[in-house]
């Protein structure tokens, strides 16, 4: 369940004469390898930020919290914000390029779990969040594998390693606490001369250990390539399991790897409860709702995820991440090993 306060938005309101003061290009922050020269001349430009025009929204909602303000519900599930209008020419290309700076992209992730083995093994279904509710993508973890290991596909009806339409896949690891997302290229070990066919590696997602259990609320940390001067991505291409995001991320060899977080919920006296801002795109409660956040501007919300039914969720990202980064990172929160 999940509840309202007034407290919470006039402390949201308190920050908004802060977030006008940066003019921080949100651009900036991910950018890597380019000459400084260049990062200022980007910073003129100045695009909006992608939750602007939700930003005066003044609801508020909670993340873990009791069954208080449950009337009010109902009428927030219809005045969700939809999507702004996006074209999807080519599939493929959409779903890996990130999204345009000042656009927030606001889709909709459906848990299907009819079916003989779907109780164990569900498909989730990623669509626009607008009238048209175009397709995007679909995710199914394999059966028979020793870590938990999702495939990503452009095609709702095929979600086979082997077929045309595989576009990604997340694997994790044996404690199910560190994930790695592949776009669908070649495994090293069968790379071409030039390692140009070699699968990159889109973004890593590491869970900590909450000592609370299920009472607190989730650590994230999620390291994605940097993008370089041209807002394009840096493609990292590990020629072996210690060149990862992951092993980078580690050792903290930061080059053209940047570093996000979720953003933590304040707790409220009031309703016993911890609570998170999202703009009127979540109506449910649940350890899975969350926001990532780059540490140096946390009001610009690079991705954000939450129930809004049993089996329906919202997914909106902004610059730089693409559909497969934010769907494969909202499938690894879906994962039952989590121990976190």
């Amino acid at each position: 369940a999940t509840t309202s306060s007034d407290e919470e938005d006039d402390s949201d309101s308190s920050t908004k004469p802060i977030r006008s003061e940066k003019k921080k290009n949100p651009a900036s922050l991910f950018q890597t390898g380019g000459d400084p020269p260049k990062e200022k001349k980007s910073k003129k430009k100045v695009p909006p930020k992608g939750a602007e025009s939700e930003e005066e929204t003044p609801e508020t909602l909670q993340k873990n919290s009791n069954k208080k303000g449950k009337a009010k519900k109902s009428k927030k599930k219809e005045e969700r914000p939809p999507s702004p209008v996006i074209e999807v020419d080519n599939l493929e290309e959409f779903v890996l390029q990130p999204a345009p700076q000042g656009v927030t992209v606001k889709c909709r992730v459906t848990r299907d779990k009819k079916g003989m083995d779907r109780g164990l093994y569900p498909t989730y279904y990623l669509h626009l969040d607008n009238d048209k509710k175009v397709f995007l993508l679909a995710g199914r973890k394999r059966k028979k594998s020793k870590t938990s290991n999702y495939l990503i596909s452009i095609d709702p009806t095929d979600l086979s390693r082997g077929g045309d339409n595989f576009i990604g896949k997340l694997r994790s690891n044996l404690m199910g606490t560190r994930f790695t997302v592949f776009d669908n290229g070649a495994n090293p070990d069968r790379a071409n001369a030039d390692w140009s066919n070699v699968r990159q590696e889109l973004s890593a997602v590491v869970y900590e250990t909450n000592v609370l259990g299920f009472k607190g609320p989730r650590k994230m940390t999620v390291i994605i390539p940097g993008m370089n001067a041209d807002c394009e991505r840096v493609p990292i291409r590990p020629r072996n399991d210690n060149d990862g995001l992951l092993m980078r991320w580690q050792n903290r060899n930061m080059d053209n790897v940047i570093e996000l977080h979720n953003k933590a919920p304040v707790w409220n006296d009031e309703t016993q409860s911890y609570v998170l801002n999202f703009h009127g795109r979540v109506t449910h409660a649940s350890v899975k709702n969350f926001q990532i956040v780059h540490s140096s501007d946390p009001d610009y919300i690079v991705m954000q995820f939450g129930r809004v039914a049993d089996d329906a969720f919202t997914m909106d990202y902004n610059y730089p991440l693409c559909a497969v980064q934010a769907f494969a990172i909202a499938l690894s929160s879906f994962d039952g090993k989590l121990a976190c």
